[in-house]
């Protein structure tokens, strides 16, 4: 393994708010760009309100493959499919689930019904949420997945939850609430589903876990994490502190031999590609099934959360073990439950 990998030092440090101010601009082109050429096989039901208070930040897509179900005949429960529920990344202060749509679509046209969500954002535009409201947002999410997805021929029971960058920190996160009620507690969290409900995870150059952040010369400074802690406008800890108190945010903390299988796809150009390779040894080290797909260095379509794209012949290759991996695990659950 390269120290080249995934290792080039920043020249300062960037924060939340230059972050902020940097991905503003840039989304809505590429929302644009992502989503050319969409999917006309899936069928798209587009920003549901899933907590029912009208914030922007609670909102879902549901993506379903267009199948005969002869009329207006429901799905028998034997033919509901696989559910894959996805976050998207942007910092946890910028992004939205609009850019991920062709991606989510790509997958429900395989088979698989995609439920796209947004959440409440940190940062001063967004009303200073930080990791409690984001969690439980997500867990609204999913707690809204278990009661209407079936509605849409979806299976509750076999759900496989996903995300990129933050939004894969999130997934993770949520998924270890299920197994450590410490973390949940903390978060003031009732997770909406069971450990034997979450079929497995699959994270994308995911932010999962935040010793890269105290690492000389990364690229995200300190003010991420004081920024998702509560009350992170009064934190003034030291370094070595905030190290300790970032292990709250931190999923691989979390990781025990309870934690769902988990695909991490990453590459020695993506800034977490240590935070995912250190991810994947502590998971295998639990006796935790873990498919690991990375790229080297001579990948240059990799750059950080480049799986968004579906352009790539990359994106394609990670298609292709995402899909096969939820099949996998979703067979898993439903064999232990018959």
């Amino acid at each position: 393994m390269s120290r080249r990998s995934g290792s080039r030092s920043a020249p300062f440090p960037v924060g939340p708010w230059l972050w902020t101010a940097m991905m503003l601009p840039f989304a809505p082109l590429q929302s644009r760009r992502l989503n050319q050429e969409p999917v006309r096989t899936v069928d798209y039901l587009l920003d549901v309100d899933y907590v029912g208070d009208h914030h922007p930040g609670h909102r879902l897509d549901v993506l379903t493959p267009r199948r005969d179900t002869g009329g207006s005949r429901p799905v028998e429960e034997e033919d509901r499919l696989p559910v894959y529920v996805y976050f998207h990344g942007g910092g946890w202060t910028s992004g939205d689930k609009s850019a991920l749509t062709k991606y989510c679509a790509v997958q429900a046209d395989t088979g698989i019904v995609v439920v796209n969500v947004n959440y409440r954002r940190a940062g001063l535009r967004g009303g200073g949420f930080g990791m409690r409201h984001m969690l439980n947002d997500a867990n609204e999410a999913l707690r809204w997945v278990v009661a209407h997805v079936g509605e849409h021929g979806g299976d509750a029971s076999a759900i496989v939850l996903g995300g990129d960058s933050a939004g894969a920190q999130i997934a993770a996160l949520l998924a270890a609430t299920t197994t450590r009620p410490e973390l949940a507690n903390h978060f003031r969290l009732r997770p909406a589903v069971t450990r034997g409900e979450l079929g497995g995870l699959v994270l994308h150059c995911g932010a999962v876990d935040f010793s890269v952040v105290f690492e000389p010369g990364f690229i995200m400074s300190h003010d991420f994490v004081r920024m998702l802690l509560p009350g992170y406008r009064r934190h003034r800890m030291k370094p070595a502190s905030l190290q300790r108190a970032s292990r709250w945010l931190s999923p691989i903390e979390w990781v025990d031999e309870n934690f769902p299988p988990v695909l991490v796809t990453t590459s020695e150009r993506d800034i977490f590609y240590h935070a995912n390779v250190n991810f994947a040894k502590k998971a295998e080290a639990a006796g935790i099934p873990v498919e690991f797909v990375s790229y080297g260095w001579d990948s240059r379509n990799t750059e950080h959360t480049w799986q968004q794209d579906t352009a790539h012949p990359e994106s394609a290759e990670v298609y292709e073990r995402l899909q096969d991996f939820i099949a996998q695990v979703s067979s898993r659950v439903r064999s232990a439950d018959a």
